[in-house]
């Protein structure tokens, strides 16, 4: 029997495989066994969630950021990006709006922005647990301390997306300014699993100087962990940072560690994200037919959603734009998925 299969085989039924065999997988993924794993991913999530596909309301808060990532649009560095931010007021009437459109989770996402204190938020999600108290809210606020992270969760937040960025400190290192501690970064994940949040961790695939053997790392690190959820995506350069003439990373490979993802943790929330139905029109039905089982439409205020400009020719209207819920559930519909209006909690 080919050994790819082999390792699919051995990661269906033990959820683990050897740093090695990640890379084997990796190195001599084709178009057969890319197949075989989708079917294996496909069949894990059926046993999970069935072919439920869960919908949160992304609301992008602010793009202003004090950290410098070189390969993101938003970067502190980045004096062509025209910022903003999110009044409270502007935040619950983009909940509001997510309510009445079937959305029961509410996604706030924003750069490491000093301007949104532990006060703020308090505050903020204290009358959004009020008013929705059917609903989840989920942060994607960058590192804060633990103490912050014990507030944010006491006064209502329900889970919170890290993205690890890489496994390997050699690889971070690269990817980040000096003043960035990939150390702080794992601490802060390992800070808030304790604290009680669902936690979500994640990387890019095709980032630069990233090599098979750095994903192999991601991986076990993501078997280690067992993030409730993982955001990953393919990178995409953006024209005003140091990696703009960097290649994009792929639909395919994307999609190819959705599937080692979900059968390295069956229970796992796995976005297809905005980055790649960005690259490909399909690319999210593909990440969907891969294992995925959450999209994430946009909810936040028409005029911000360029702004909140990650990467190049980022999505922000079509399928992206929330108030297009009904095409987005005819799409899935195509392919045997249907959205559902639920919390959407990992299963246990």
């Amino acid at each position: 029997m080919n050994k790819s299969i082999q390792l699919v085989d051995k990661l269906y039924k033990f959820h683990s495989l050897t740093l090695e065999e990640y890379q084997y997988l990796l190195d001599n993924r084709s178009s057969e066994i890319a197949l075989y794993l989708r079917k294996k991913a496909d069949k894990v999530r059926r046993e999970y969630y069935g072919n439920k596909i869960f919908i949160r309301g992304l609301i992008e808060i602010s793009n202003v950021c004090k950290n410098d990532c070189l390969y993101c649009g938003i970067r502190g560095g980045n004096v062509n990006c025209e910022r903003y931010r999110l009044s409270e007021k502007n935040i619950l009437s983009c909940c509001e709006n997510g309510y009445e459109l079937g959305f029961r989770t509410f996604v706030l996402q924003g750069g490491e922005d000093g301007f949104y204190t532990d006060s703020f938020l308090c505050s903020l999600l204290k009358k959004i647990k009020a008013k929705y108290p059917d609903c989840a809210v989920t942060l994607s606020l960058g590192e804060r301390s633990y103490e912050s992270y014990k507030k944010l969760f006491s006064a209502g937040a329900d889970r919170y997306l890290l993205r690890h960025e890489a496994a390997s400190e050699e690889l971070y290192k690269k990817l980040h300014p000096e003043n960035m501690s990939y150390r702080n970064r794992i601490k802060c994940l390992y800070d808030l699993k304790e604290i009680g949040y669902q936690v979500g961790c994640g990387f890019m695939v095709g980032a630069p100087f990233q090599t098979t053997k750095h994903i192999a790392e991601d991986l076990k690190f993501i078997e280690g962990f067992k993030p409730d959820m993982c955001g990953i995506g393919p990178f995409i350069p953006h024209k005003d940072t140091v990696f703009k003439n960097e290649k994009a990373g792929s639909v395919e490979f994307t999609c190819f560690l959705l599937s080692i993802i979900r059968l390295i943790h069956p229970p796992v929330l796995l976005p297809a994200t905005t980055a790649l139905g960005t690259i490909s029109e399909n690319g999210r039905e593909e990440g969907i037919l891969s294992g995925a089982n959450v999209v994430m439409p946009n909810l936040s205020p028409t005029d911000a959603r360029e702004k909140y400009s990650l990467y190049d020719n980022k999505l922000s209207t079509g399928l992206e734009n929330a108030s297009n819920k009904k095409e987005l559930e005819e799409r899935f519909k195509n392919i045997g998925f249907e959205i559902v209006t639920d919390k959407g909690d990992v299963k246990k």
